[in-house]
């Protein structure tokens, strides 16, 4: 994935406005607020694009007919070229369907469920951020094993991005072109299988939030923490698959078009591009439910920090929208490989339903 992708764990919740108070609101207090630093060329084109998007954000949240606002974040002062040169997907090309995966589903069971949030089962860690790496793939295959090794075990942990970053080939440009490059969940969850494990954030932290690149040190003194025994994928563009793995299995890695996501401060969004949605970044769906107001949610979590959206989560519109589709021209942005199809067809809103993995993990041995 070469777009949206960014991740740091310390990164303070910074006292920006909320968007009902940036009536007056200054490219000063903004640099403040942010901590930008810019040089004495570059600091004027800054505060054009930051005036141009602030204007942009408030005129979206005078019109009452949007059912989320927008806000001021690191973003605001970033072209959308620069916004898209963070991201990265799951391919959708060698997937394995689960064994036991069911050929009917009771699709009203689930939904009258209304609501499950896999934060409240404590196998969720903490929101991260990915800085200016282009690392959501490293980000969103991490936390689905977090996750998956949580349910196995009750051991909840953070694991190594950063060893994902450095020590996945990617000699067919899956979804980027490796490391900050881009790359794709399937290859991290293949790699990890490979190494035999995958070691926690604590002992090989992440330093690629600048943006750079790093050598693989992976030896035989690095502990393994968690092993992935394998991976697999539901069914292609399907919704009663996904709502019914969220209500009874767990949380999923999920691919979507973020290309519209970066001034979203909270409410149920739905301004995704559904003509032809640019899959471009991995991220974890971690729930659904309804609104009473706003009606029915995807609950998804980003890895762009705490301090966007709604403390680092987006609810994305749910609807049983498989055939709420359209057609992405750029499947190298986030899923395709070389080689791969020029379009393919997605579904859900953003694309969610697309291209959905899990993992089964476990302890290393002994």
């Amino acid at each position: 994935m070469l777009f949206f992708c960014v991740a740091l764990f310390f990164y303070c919740s910074l006292s920006a406005p909320k968007w009902h108070e940036l009536e007056g609101y200054t490219f000063e207090q903004y640099e403040h607020d942010f901590r930008k630093v810019y040089t004495q060329d570059e600091r004027e084109d800054r505060r054009a694009l930051f005036l141009a998007n602030l204007n942009s954000i408030k005129r979206h949240n005078k019109d009452g007919a949007f059912t989320w606002k927008q806000g001021v974040n690191r973003f605001t002062d970033r072209t959308m070229q620069e916004r898209k040169a963070l991201n990265g997907g799951i391919p959708s090309h060698n997937v394995k369907l689960h064994p036991n995966q069911p050929t009917h589903i009771d699709l009203a069971a689930f939904e009258e469920v209304g609501a499950v949030d896999w934060r409240a089962k404590d196998v969720i860690t903490s929101v991260k951020d990915q800085g200016d790496c282009g690392s959501c793939w490293s980000f969103g295959s991490a936390e689905t094993v977090e996750s998956y090794y949580a349910l196995a075990t009750g051991i909840l942990s953070d694991l190594s991005e950063q060893q994902i970053l450095d020590c996945t080939p990617n000699p067919n440009d899956c979804g980027g072109t490796g490391g900050c490059g881009g790359g794709t969940a399937q290859l991290a969850f293949a790699r990890i299988m490979a190494m035999k494990g995958i070691a926690t954030e604590w002992t090989y932290p992440y330093i690629s939030y600048s943006g750079k690149n790093y050598q693989c040190h992976v030896d035989s003194n690095t502990p393994a923490f968690t092993l992935v025994d394998e991976f697999y994928t539901l069914p292609k563009n399907k919704y009663a698959p996904v709502i019914a793995h969220l209500a009874t299995e767990g949380p999923l890695a999920i691919n979507v078009d973020a290309s519209a996501w970066s001034s979203y401060e909270e409410g149920v969004f739905d301004g995704c591009n559904m003509t032809n949605p640019d899959i471009d970044h991995v991220v974890q769906l971690v729930g659904y439910g309804v609104d009473d107001k706003l009606g029915p949610y995807w609950l998804v979590r980003n890895s762009w920090s705490a301090a966007w959206g709604e403390s680092g989560y987006i609810r994305l519109r749910r609807h049983n929208d498989e055939h709420n589709c359209g057609i992405d021209l750029k499947p190298g942005d986030g899923t395709g490989c070389n080689g791969g199809p020029s379009s393919v067809t997605v579904c859900g809103i953003c694309g969610i339903l697309y291209d959905t993995s899990y993992v089964k993990a476990s302890k290393p041995p002994k």
